[in-house]
């Protein structure tokens, strides 16, 4: 019976998901998480099969949960449910290590075809998304630059995340449960690679980046 966790910052979200595939005999929902700051922890914990987690989440955003989990719970297969389907994000979330990728105007269906095919070992992507509009997308950003975001370390991008939410450092430190200077170093380095200067150019660049977003 496949295992699964459930990522997202609304409980109304939560609960409707979790109804809606506690109906199939063969799923079981073991485990739930409203901030991005928690999901990899419970996955490390509960070791599901799967984690259906959006890309919009408080304290860490999907794609660097993505990565984090793919990378540290290699078992875990990792469903995207979100609202965002432009390529960028399709992509990003893929290489980052999720399996599928299912829109939230989707069919209920969507999703668990999306769940049974990554616990098969295969990709999925709702419509109207298509494998060949993502590789277009790919070859066409292949040769830009390094995006400087990739250069954060983990910490960095719990930080920056926090911060980018209106945290105070003794907040980001209590949270992370590191001293307030080692918040303010980690904020003065990501700051400098990522070429910012003040509070409002760190929320300009969130918003930008998807690490923050105007959705509410």
């Amino acid at each position: 019976m496949p295992t699964i966790v459930l990522a997202d910052d609304h409980h109304v979200v939560r609960q409707g998901l979790r109804t809606l595939l506690e109906m199939e005999p063969d799923f079981s929902v073991v485990g739930e998480a409203a901030d991005g700051l928690d999901v990899v922890d419970l996955v490390d914990r509960l070791r599901p099969d799967v984690l259906v987690v959006d890309l919009i989440m408080p304290g860490l955003n999907g794609l660097d949960i993505i990565q984090q989990v793919t990378r540290h719970c290699t078992r875990t297969q990792v469903v995207v449910l979100s609202m965002h389907a432009n390529e960028a994000y399709v992509s990003e979330a893929l290489k980052n290590g999720a399996s599928g990728y299912v829109l939230k105007g989707s069919s209920a269906s969507n999703l668990k075809q999306a769940i049974r095919a990554v616990m098969a070992g295969r990709r999925y992507l709702s419509p109207p998304l298509s494998e060949q509009a993502i590789k277009a997308y790919e070859q066409k950003t292949r040769d830009t630059r390094l995006d400087p975001y990739h250069t954060l370390t983990p910490r960095e991008k719990e930080v920056i995340h926090l911060a980018a939410e209106g945290h105070t450092t003794s907040e980001i430190a209590g949270r992370l449960s590191i001293s307030p200077r080692t918040v303010e170093s980690h904020r003065r380095n990501l700051m400098a690679k990522l070429e910012l200067r003040t509070q409002s150019d760190l929320i300009r660049y969130a918003l930008r980046r998807g690490i923050l977003s105007l959705e509410e």
